[in-house]
């Protein structure tokens, strides 16, 4: 494997202060940078180390925090003890896919708020009641724009078959 390039190295980096603004730790963030541009597309830990110029046991951390999400697994290849991450085929619908879930959990969640305050002034229930608003426009309307990502997703994959 090349060493990567300046430009690729200043590109993780962008993305790992992407995801960093969100409230991820920087050492995922570039691990998402790397696996979106690395070839091959399956990058063992000691390949993310060497790379990224951190520890193995930060890709590790790294990798327990981004597999759940269903973003990135981890694989195997035939014959080979060694395992690699990679960015699942479909998991940046996974991981928004999971994130959507959660949506009415959430709106339940804030309810159960607006029942306990019933009785309170309306200023105080006011911020309650808007993000309760707003996961319920979410809860309505995230199901549709899911089914439409899915056609095109799978119109796309047929076309480029």
């Amino acid at each position: 494997m090349t060493a990567p390039s300046d430009d690729e190295l200043d590109y993780v980096d962008e993305v790992a202060a992407f995801f960093a603004h969100e409230g991820m730790p920087l050492i995922p963030g570039r691990v998402i940078g790397w696996l979106l541009i690395s070839d091959p597309p399956e990058q063992s830990a000691a390949d993310l180390a060497r790379v990224l110029e951190v520890s193995r046991s930060s890709i590790s951390s790294a990798a327990r925090l981004l597999t759940p999400s269903g973003l990135v697994e981890s694989v195997r290849k035939r014959g080979e003890r060694q395992e690699y991450l990679r960015i699942r085929p479909d998991g940046w619908s996974q991981m928004l896919a999971s994130r959507y879930a959660k949506t009415t959990a959430f709106r339940q969640i804030t309810e159960r708020g607006l029942d306990l305050l019933s009785t309170s002034p309306p200023v105080q229930r006011e911020r309650l009641k808007s993000v309760t608003e707003l996961y319920r426009f979410l809860e309505a309307e995230l199901p549709a724009m899911w089914e439409r990502w899915e056609q095109q997703s799978t119109s796309t994959n047929d076309e480029s078959r």
